[in-house]
């Protein structure tokens, strides 16, 4: 969260809200989408009078300040369905009665894909047909696994890219990037996805060089200090390390010398780059809240919801 800070403007914790709804969900394959009905609390944010949302699996590739231009709700087409939009990217005006309408029809009708996108797509159910203006265009939106499906015409329109969407159950943090050559690699876990490699290795060059050295340097900011006492057993000198007990249970660990042995240091994934090779923290979780609402319009405040279970991080700037 204290990296986020460092990165964004404003960072509000807000609670997860899930679909419950396994039967949709088991049809795409995707039971992790269930959590997507959280990004309805993007409505809540009322400081502001128009926002655009954008999912956390997008990278945008230009500056895009003409999407303010646009009006509530614009969207770019899901090129599975085009007579949908696609709810990765949109242009919304904020507003607690949008969002309490939105959590009733949620309650009422349910989502026919069980998540975010189809609650969208059946609660702005004109968007196909009533105002073109409100139509983005597919640079906006452009899905990387969506590429391959129509090769000419990425050749010809994907130069002008504006947001790309790394849609889908594999996204670029769960492939492995050689930082000498600076490669996306592909394994066994990605090898059945088919994202554009010129997107992926942008995504990773990006978190290497900007990401990467942000947690990198909270880590050791976090490092508890140790005193380190020397012994001499057997010919071998090995060094203790006194640590708070919150990392070794107040125990003494000895340190040997290191022995030689073969590694690949450069093909890393996201969490092996941050984490590898580093103690182990048990960190207790936060009880404290954000709560946003708007004390003038007492008539439109947030209505509870049952499904309201966990807290996530909803970040703008």
């Amino acid at each position: 969260r204290s990296v986020l800070r460092s990165v964004f403007d404003e960072v509000i914790q807000v609670d997860v809200v899930d679909s419950a709804d396994s039967v949709h969900l088991a049809l795409m394959q995707r039971p992790e989408l269930g959590v997507t009905f959280t990004k309805l609390h993007c409505w809540t944010l009322t400081q502001y009078s128009k926002c655009v949302f954008m999912d956390a699996d997008t990278l945008v590739l230009c500056n895009v300040d003409e999407l303010f231009d646009r009006d509530e709700f614009s969207a770019a087409p899901d090129s599975g369905w085009p007579d949908c939009f696609n709810s990765g990217v949109f242009v919304f005006r904020p507003s607690l009665k949008t969002y309490n309408l939105l959590l009733r029809f949620a309650a009422e009708h349910g989502s026919f894909d069980g998540g975010d996108q189809g609650l969208l797509n059946s609660f702005f159910s004109n968007w196909a047909t009533a105002d073109i203006g409100k139509h983005l265009s597919f640079l906006y939106n452009l899905s990387s696994s969506a590429v391959y499906t129509y090769v000419p015409a990425f050749n010809h329109f994907g130069r002008d890219a504006k947001v790309v969407h790394f849609s889908g159950a594999t996204k670029p943090w769960n492939y492995k990037y050689n930082l000498q050559t600076k490669r996306v690699m592909q394994d066994g876990t990605t090898s059945g996805s088919f994202h554009q490699l010129s997107f992926l290795a942008v995504w990773w060059n990006i978190y290497s060089a900007s990401i990467l050295p942000l947690l990198e340097k909270l880590q050791k900011a976090e490092e508890p200090e140790s005193k380190e006492c020397k012994h001499i057993f057997n010919g071998v000198e090995i060094t203790l390390k006194k640590v708070s007990p919150c990392v070794a249970n107040s125990q003494q660990m000895p340190e040997l010398p290191e022995q030689a042995y073969e590694i690949n240091p450069t093909v890393c994934s996201p969490e092996e780059l941050t984490f590898k090779a580093q103690p182990v923290y048990e960190v207790e979780p936060s009880d404290s809240s954000v709560h946003v609402s708007e004390p003038d319009r007492p008539s439109e405040q947030p209505v509870s919801h049952p499904a309201f279970q966990e807290t996530s991080e909803l970040v703008h700037v």
